[in-house]
Protein backbone atom coordinates (compact mmCIF):
# COMPACT_ATOMS: atom_id res chain seq x y z
CA UNK A 1 0.00 0.00 0.00
CA UNK A 2 1.28 3.44 -0.93
CA UNK A 3 0.02 5.10 2.23
CA UNK A 4 1.93 2.65 4.42
CA UNK A 5 5.16 4.27 3.22
CA UNK A 6 4.13 7.59 4.74
CA UNK A 7 5.58 7.40 8.25
CA UNK A 8 6.25 10.40 10.41
CA UNK A 9 9.62 9.23 11.72
CA UNK A 10 11.25 8.40 8.42
CA UNK A 11 14.35 10.51 7.86
CA UNK A 12 13.24 10.99 4.29
CA UNK A 13 9.50 10.49 4.06
CA UNK A 14 7.69 9.73 0.84
CA UNK A 15 6.24 13.25 0.92
CA UNK A 16 9.76 14.67 0.89
CA UNK A 17 10.60 12.35 -1.97
CA UNK A 18 7.60 13.38 -4.03
CA UNK A 19 8.53 17.02 -3.57
CA UNK A 20 12.24 16.64 -4.25
CA UNK A 21 12.13 14.06 -7.03
CA UNK A 22 11.85 15.15 -10.62
CA UNK A 23 8.32 13.92 -11.13
CA UNK A 24 5.75 15.41 -13.44
CA UNK A 25 2.75 16.96 -11.79
CA UNK A 26 0.54 14.44 -13.62
CA UNK A 27 2.44 11.58 -11.99
CA UNK A 28 2.13 13.19 -8.56
CA UNK A 29 -1.62 13.45 -9.18
CA UNK A 30 -1.80 9.76 -10.10
CA UNK A 31 -0.09 8.88 -6.82
CA UNK A 32 -2.18 11.18 -4.65
CA UNK A 33 -5.53 10.07 -6.05
CA UNK A 34 -4.85 6.58 -4.67
CA UNK A 35 -4.41 7.74 -1.07
CA UNK A 36 -6.95 7.84 1.72
CA UNK A 37 -9.05 10.92 2.40
CA UNK A 38 -7.41 11.30 5.81
CA UNK A 39 -3.93 11.54 4.29
CA UNK A 40 -5.05 13.88 1.53
CA UNK A 41 -6.57 16.30 4.02
CA UNK A 42 -3.21 16.38 5.82
CA UNK A 43 -1.28 16.79 2.56
CA UNK A 44 -3.14 19.98 1.67
CA UNK A 45 -0.62 21.69 3.96
CA UNK A 46 2.43 20.39 2.06
CA UNK A 47 2.44 23.13 -0.57
CA UNK A 48 0.12 25.42 -2.48
CA UNK A 49 0.08 23.27 -5.60
CA UNK A 50 -0.96 20.17 -3.64
CA UNK A 51 -3.64 22.11 -1.79
CA UNK A 52 -4.98 23.45 -5.07
CA UNK A 53 -5.01 19.97 -6.59
CA UNK A 54 -6.67 18.21 -3.65
CA UNK A 55 -9.36 20.90 -3.40
CA UNK A 56 -10.14 20.71 -7.12
CA UNK A 57 -13.59 19.12 -7.84
CA UNK A 58 -12.11 17.30 -10.86
CA UNK A 59 -9.51 15.66 -8.62
CA UNK A 60 -12.27 14.75 -6.15
CA UNK A 61 -14.13 12.89 -8.91
CA UNK A 62 -10.96 11.11 -10.00
CA UNK A 63 -10.22 10.13 -6.41
CA UNK A 64 -13.80 8.85 -6.04
CA UNK A 65 -13.31 6.52 -9.00
CA UNK A 66 -10.18 5.11 -7.34
CA UNK A 67 -11.54 4.95 -3.79
CA UNK A 68 -12.01 1.50 -2.28
CA UNK A 69 -12.56 2.43 1.38
CA UNK A 70 -16.12 2.00 2.58
CA UNK A 71 -17.49 2.53 6.06
CA UNK A 72 -20.59 1.48 7.97
CA UNK A 73 -22.44 4.27 9.77
CA UNK A 74 -24.79 3.68 12.71
CA UNK A 75 -27.17 6.45 13.80
CA UNK A 76 -28.20 6.20 17.44
CA UNK A 77 -29.23 8.25 20.45
CA UNK A 78 -26.70 8.61 23.26
CA UNK A 79 -28.38 8.82 26.66
CA UNK A 80 -25.22 10.06 28.46
CA UNK A 81 -24.71 12.80 25.86
CA UNK A 82 -28.44 13.53 25.40
CA UNK A 83 -28.06 13.77 21.64
CA UNK A 84 -27.78 11.73 18.47
CA UNK A 85 -24.41 10.43 17.35
CA UNK A 86 -23.11 8.58 14.31
CA UNK A 87 -20.70 5.71 14.90
CA UNK A 88 -18.53 4.57 11.99
CA UNK A 89 -16.27 1.62 11.22
CA UNK A 90 -14.47 0.40 8.06
CA UNK A 91 -16.35 -2.16 6.03
CA UNK A 92 -13.31 -4.41 5.65
CA UNK A 93 -13.20 -4.92 9.44
CA UNK A 94 -16.44 -6.90 9.49
CA UNK A 95 -14.57 -10.06 8.50
CA UNK A 96 -13.05 -10.09 12.01
CA UNK A 97 -14.04 -8.64 15.37
CA UNK A 98 -14.32 -4.87 14.93
CA UNK A 99 -11.92 -3.39 17.47
CA UNK A 100 -12.37 -0.11 19.30
CA UNK A 101 -9.48 1.50 17.42
CA UNK A 102 -11.38 0.97 14.15
CA UNK A 103 -14.49 2.73 15.44
CA UNK A 104 -15.02 6.47 15.09
CA UNK A 105 -17.72 8.44 16.87
CA UNK A 106 -19.05 11.47 15.00
CA UNK A 107 -21.41 14.18 16.15
CA UNK A 108 -24.65 14.64 14.26
CA UNK A 109 -23.68 17.55 12.03
CA UNK A 110 -26.54 20.00 12.68
CA UNK A 111 -29.87 20.60 14.45
CA UNK A 112 -29.36 17.81 16.96
CA UNK A 113 -32.83 17.82 18.52
CA UNK A 114 -33.13 15.03 21.07
CA UNK A 115 -36.91 14.86 20.61
CA UNK A 116 -36.79 14.69 16.83
CA UNK A 117 -37.13 11.61 14.66
CA UNK A 118 -33.84 11.03 12.81
CA UNK A 119 -32.90 8.75 9.95
CA UNK A 120 -30.16 8.13 7.40
CA UNK A 121 -31.95 8.27 4.06
CA UNK A 122 -29.21 6.97 1.76
CA UNK A 123 -25.66 7.58 0.59
CA UNK A 124 -24.09 8.24 -2.78
CA UNK A 125 -20.55 9.23 -3.81
CA UNK A 126 -19.51 9.57 -0.17
CA UNK A 127 -22.40 11.86 0.77
CA UNK A 128 -24.92 10.82 3.41
CA UNK A 129 -28.44 12.20 3.25
CA UNK A 130 -29.84 12.72 6.77
CA UNK A 131 -33.42 13.67 7.65
CA UNK A 132 -35.18 14.60 10.86
CA UNK A 133 -38.62 15.87 11.73
CA UNK A 134 -39.06 18.17 14.68
CA UNK A 135 -42.04 20.33 15.62
CA UNK A 136 -43.77 19.77 12.24
CA UNK A 137 -40.69 20.79 10.25
CA UNK A 138 -38.41 18.54 8.17
CA UNK A 139 -34.67 19.19 8.24
CA UNK A 140 -32.64 17.51 5.50
CA UNK A 141 -28.84 17.52 5.43
CA UNK A 142 -26.27 16.37 2.89
CA UNK A 143 -23.10 15.47 4.76
CA UNK A 144 -19.77 14.01 3.77
CA UNK A 145 -18.44 12.48 7.01
CA UNK A 146 -14.97 11.95 5.51
CA UNK A 147 -14.33 15.68 5.05
CA UNK A 148 -16.90 16.93 7.61
CA UNK A 149 -18.66 19.15 5.05
CA UNK A 150 -22.41 19.62 5.44
CA UNK A 151 -25.14 21.32 3.41
CA UNK A 152 -28.51 22.05 5.01
CA UNK A 153 -31.36 22.02 2.50
CA UNK A 154 -34.35 24.37 2.75
CA UNK A 155 -36.71 23.44 5.54
CA UNK A 156 -39.86 21.61 4.60
CA UNK A 157 -43.09 22.25 6.49
CA UNK A 158 -45.18 19.23 7.41
CA UNK A 159 -48.77 19.28 6.11
CA UNK A 160 -51.60 18.99 8.63
CA UNK A 161 -53.13 15.55 9.18
CA UNK A 162 -49.87 13.88 8.16
CA UNK A 163 -50.02 10.08 7.89
CA UNK A 164 -46.52 9.13 6.71
CA UNK A 165 -43.43 10.43 4.94
CA UNK A 166 -40.40 9.03 3.17
CA UNK A 167 -37.37 10.43 1.37
CA UNK A 168 -35.04 9.43 -1.43
CA UNK A 169 -31.58 10.65 -2.41
CA UNK A 170 -29.68 10.17 -5.63
CA UNK A 171 -27.87 11.65 -8.61
CA UNK A 172 -29.38 13.12 -11.77
CA UNK A 173 -27.06 12.09 -14.60
CA UNK A 174 -28.82 14.50 -17.00
CA UNK A 175 -27.97 17.65 -15.04
CA UNK A 176 -25.02 16.12 -13.15
CA UNK A 177 -26.42 17.13 -9.79
CA UNK A 178 -27.77 15.60 -6.59
CA UNK A 179 -31.48 15.53 -5.80
CA UNK A 180 -33.49 14.78 -2.67
CA UNK A 181 -37.09 13.64 -3.05
CA UNK A 182 -39.72 13.95 -0.31
CA UNK A 183 -42.94 11.91 -0.50
CA UNK A 184 -45.55 13.21 1.94
CA UNK A 185 -48.85 11.41 2.51
CA UNK A 186 -51.65 13.17 4.37
CA UNK A 187 -55.40 13.66 4.49
CA UNK A 188 -57.53 16.59 3.37
CA UNK A 189 -61.27 17.16 3.55
CA UNK A 190 -63.23 17.21 0.32
CA UNK A 191 -66.24 19.40 -0.42
CA UNK A 192 -68.58 17.20 1.62
CA UNK A 193 -66.24 16.89 4.58
CA UNK A 194 -64.90 13.40 3.92
CA UNK A 195 -61.20 12.65 4.44
CA UNK A 196 -59.32 12.06 1.21
CA UNK A 197 -55.77 10.72 1.04
CA UNK A 198 -53.22 12.78 -0.86
CA UNK A 199 -49.57 11.97 -1.59
CA UNK A 200 -47.45 14.88 -2.82
CA UNK A 201 -43.92 14.64 -4.11
CA UNK A 202 -41.36 17.42 -3.75
CA UNK A 203 -37.84 17.61 -5.18
CA UNK A 204 -34.88 19.72 -4.11
CA UNK A 205 -31.94 20.03 -6.49
CA UNK A 206 -28.65 20.73 -4.73
CA UNK A 207 -27.81 24.42 -5.08
CA UNK A 208 -31.41 25.63 -5.12
CA UNK A 209 -33.23 27.09 -2.11
CA UNK A 210 -36.68 25.64 -2.70
CA UNK A 211 -38.63 22.38 -2.99
CA UNK A 212 -40.35 21.91 -6.32
CA UNK A 213 -43.69 20.10 -6.59
CA UNK A 214 -43.81 17.40 -9.24
CA UNK A 215 -46.56 14.97 -10.25
CA UNK A 216 -48.27 13.27 -7.32
CA UNK A 217 -47.26 9.73 -6.38
CA UNK A 218 -48.78 7.62 -9.19
CA UNK A 219 -50.83 4.46 -9.80
CA UNK A 220 -53.19 5.12 -6.91
CA UNK A 221 -50.52 3.71 -4.61
CA UNK A 222 -48.70 4.70 -1.46
CA UNK A 223 -45.02 4.05 -0.69
CA UNK A 224 -43.84 1.94 2.16
CA UNK A 225 -42.19 4.05 4.84
CA UNK A 226 -38.67 2.85 4.01
CA UNK A 227 -36.45 5.33 2.19
CA UNK A 228 -36.34 5.18 -1.58
CA UNK A 229 -33.55 3.13 -3.18
CA UNK A 230 -31.33 4.82 -5.78
CA UNK A 231 -30.24 2.75 -8.77
CA UNK A 232 -29.67 3.51 -12.49
CA UNK A 233 -30.61 7.19 -12.17
CA UNK A 234 -33.93 6.39 -10.47
CA UNK A 235 -35.33 6.31 -6.96
CA UNK A 236 -37.48 3.28 -6.17
CA UNK A 237 -40.13 2.68 -3.53
CA UNK A 238 -41.82 -0.58 -2.71
CA UNK A 239 -45.55 0.08 -2.75
CA UNK A 240 -48.85 -1.68 -2.50
CA UNK A 241 -52.33 -0.83 -3.58
CA UNK A 242 -54.41 0.83 -0.87
CA UNK A 243 -57.02 -1.00 1.18
CA UNK A 244 -54.92 -4.16 1.55
CA UNK A 245 -54.88 -5.41 -2.04
CA UNK A 246 -52.09 -7.92 -2.76
CA UNK A 247 -50.76 -6.43 -5.99
CA UNK A 248 -47.35 -5.15 -4.89
CA UNK A 249 -44.95 -3.35 -7.22
CA UNK A 250 -42.20 -0.77 -7.29
CA UNK A 251 -42.73 2.86 -8.23
CA UNK A 252 -39.65 4.27 -9.95
CA UNK A 253 -38.95 7.98 -10.27
CA UNK A 254 -36.51 8.95 -13.04
CA UNK A 255 -34.51 11.83 -11.57
CA UNK A 256 -33.61 13.24 -15.00
CA UNK A 257 -37.09 13.25 -16.50
CA UNK A 258 -38.87 13.53 -13.13
CA UNK A 259 -41.38 11.00 -14.40
CA UNK A 260 -42.62 7.67 -13.00
CA UNK A 261 -42.84 4.10 -14.16
CA UNK A 262 -44.10 0.90 -12.61
CA UNK A 263 -41.48 -1.82 -12.06
CA UNK A 264 -42.94 -5.29 -11.61
CA UNK A 265 -41.59 -7.64 -8.98
CA UNK A 266 -40.38 -11.19 -9.56
CA UNK A 267 -42.98 -13.93 -9.46
CA UNK A 268 -42.94 -15.19 -5.92
CA UNK A 269 -45.52 -17.55 -4.50
CA UNK A 270 -45.23 -16.11 -0.99
CA UNK A 271 -45.41 -12.46 -1.95
CA UNK A 272 -46.09 -10.42 1.19
CA UNK A 273 -45.20 -6.74 1.35
CA UNK A 274 -44.92 -6.87 5.15
CA UNK A 275 -41.71 -8.89 4.88
CA UNK A 276 -40.39 -7.51 1.58
CA UNK A 277 -37.61 -4.95 1.29
CA UNK A 278 -35.67 -3.19 -1.45
CA UNK A 279 -31.90 -2.68 -1.56
CA UNK A 280 -29.16 -2.42 -4.16
CA UNK A 281 -26.36 -4.92 -4.81
CA UNK A 282 -23.59 -4.32 -7.34
CA UNK A 283 -25.58 -1.48 -8.90
CA UNK A 284 -28.65 -3.70 -9.41
CA UNK A 285 -32.06 -3.33 -7.80
CA UNK A 286 -32.34 -5.98 -5.11
CA UNK A 287 -35.49 -7.48 -3.62
CA UNK A 288 -35.71 -9.43 -0.38
CA UNK A 289 -38.62 -11.76 0.30
CA UNK A 290 -38.23 -13.16 3.79
CA UNK A 291 -35.17 -15.42 3.38
CA UNK A 292 -34.72 -14.92 -0.38
CA UNK A 293 -32.65 -12.38 -2.30
CA UNK A 294 -33.37 -11.46 -5.92
CA UNK A 295 -31.64 -8.94 -8.20
CA UNK A 296 -32.86 -7.25 -11.38
CA UNK A 297 -29.90 -7.66 -13.75
CA UNK A 298 -31.36 -5.31 -16.38
CA UNK A 299 -33.13 -2.41 -14.73
CA UNK A 300 -36.79 -2.16 -15.69
CA UNK A 301 -36.93 -5.59 -17.33
CA UNK A 302 -39.15 -7.91 -15.25
CA UNK A 303 -37.74 -10.96 -17.03
CA UNK A 304 -34.24 -10.15 -15.73
CA UNK A 305 -35.16 -10.79 -12.08
CA UNK A 306 -32.83 -13.54 -10.86
CA UNK A 307 -32.87 -15.29 -7.52
CA UNK A 308 -29.35 -15.08 -6.06
CA UNK A 309 -29.75 -17.26 -2.98
CA UNK A 310 -31.78 -18.07 0.11
CA UNK A 311 -30.59 -17.81 3.70
CA UNK A 312 -32.53 -20.89 4.73
CA UNK A 313 -31.65 -21.13 8.40
CA UNK A 314 -29.38 -19.74 11.07
CA UNK A 315 -27.33 -22.75 12.07
CA UNK A 316 -26.45 -21.35 15.49
CA UNK A 317 -30.07 -20.33 16.12
CA UNK A 318 -32.23 -22.93 14.31
CA UNK A 319 -35.37 -22.05 16.25
CA UNK A 320 -35.13 -18.30 15.64
CA UNK A 321 -37.66 -16.77 13.27
CA UNK A 322 -36.16 -14.08 11.07
CA UNK A 323 -36.31 -12.28 7.75
CA UNK A 324 -33.82 -10.21 5.74
CA UNK A 325 -34.27 -6.44 5.79
CA UNK A 326 -31.26 -5.00 3.97
CA UNK A 327 -28.38 -5.96 1.69
CA UNK A 328 -25.43 -3.62 2.20
CA UNK A 329 -22.57 -4.88 0.07
CA UNK A 330 -21.31 -7.81 -1.97
CA UNK A 331 -17.58 -8.42 -1.62
CA UNK A 332 -15.30 -9.56 -4.45
CA UNK A 333 -15.52 -13.16 -3.22
CA UNK A 334 -19.35 -12.94 -3.44
CA UNK A 335 -19.91 -12.90 0.32
CA UNK A 336 -22.69 -10.49 1.23
CA UNK A 337 -23.13 -8.17 4.20
CA UNK A 338 -26.77 -8.42 5.27
CA UNK A 339 -29.07 -7.08 7.95
CA UNK A 340 -31.84 -9.27 9.31
CA UNK A 341 -34.57 -9.02 11.88
CA UNK A 342 -34.87 -11.89 14.33
CA UNK A 343 -36.25 -12.66 17.78
CA UNK A 344 -33.57 -10.48 19.40
CA UNK A 345 -33.90 -7.54 17.01
CA UNK A 346 -31.73 -6.38 14.12
CA UNK A 347 -28.35 -8.03 13.50
CA UNK A 348 -25.60 -7.91 10.89
CA UNK A 349 -24.21 -11.01 9.23
CA UNK A 350 -21.80 -11.88 6.42
CA UNK A 351 -23.33 -14.66 4.36
CA UNK A 352 -21.38 -16.89 1.97
CA UNK A 353 -23.85 -18.16 -0.65
CA UNK A 354 -21.26 -20.51 -2.16
CA UNK A 355 -21.28 -22.80 0.87
CA UNK A 356 -24.39 -21.57 2.65
CA UNK A 357 -22.68 -20.37 5.84
CA UNK A 358 -22.78 -17.10 7.73
CA UNK A 359 -21.09 -15.33 10.61
CA UNK A 360 -22.32 -12.58 12.90
CA UNK A 361 -20.49 -9.25 12.89
CA UNK A 362 -18.74 -8.93 16.24
CA UNK A 363 -17.77 -5.70 17.96
CA UNK A 364 -15.27 -5.28 20.78
CA UNK A 365 -17.51 -2.49 22.06
CA UNK A 366 -20.69 -4.39 22.89
CA UNK A 367 -22.80 -1.22 22.98
CA UNK A 368 -22.58 -0.98 19.17
CA UNK A 369 -24.95 -3.95 18.92
CA UNK A 370 -27.65 -1.65 20.27
CA UNK A 371 -26.91 0.86 17.49
CA UNK A 372 -27.82 -1.51 14.66
CA UNK A 373 -31.07 -0.13 13.29
CA UNK A 374 -32.87 0.65 10.03
CA UNK A 375 -30.69 3.79 10.15
CA UNK A 376 -27.53 1.83 9.36
CA UNK A 377 -25.88 2.73 6.06
CA UNK A 378 -22.58 2.16 4.30
CA UNK A 379 -20.77 4.96 2.51
CA UNK A 380 -17.64 5.18 0.38
CA UNK A 381 -14.92 7.60 1.46
CA UNK A 382 -14.59 10.55 -0.87
CA UNK A 383 -13.58 14.19 -1.24
CA UNK A 384 -16.91 15.12 -2.88
CA UNK A 385 -18.33 18.18 -1.17
CA UNK A 386 -22.09 18.72 -0.88
CA UNK A 387 -21.36 22.44 -0.67
CA UNK A 388 -19.85 22.84 -4.14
Amino acid sequence: MIEETFTVNNQLSSVDYLQSATLSFDLVEEILCRLSVKLLLQFRCVCKSWNSLICNPKFAKKHLNMSTTRRLHFLSYSNPLHKYIITSCPLHCVSTTVSNKDVTQLEYPSNNHSCAHHEIVASYNGILCLAQVYSYVYYVLLWNPSIRKVKELPRLEEPRYMSQWTFGFGYDFVTNNYKVVAVLSYYVHDSVGDSVGKTVVKVNTLGTNFWKNIQEFPFDSTPEMDSGIFVSGTINWLTSKPWGEKSCFVVSLDLGKESYQKVLLPDHREEDVTISYLSVLRDCLCMMYGHDIWIMKEYGNKESWTKLFSVLYMQDHPSESYYLTKAFYMFEDDQVLLQYFGDLGLKLIVYDPRIGTFKFIKFENKSIYNMISPCTEFCIESLISPCS
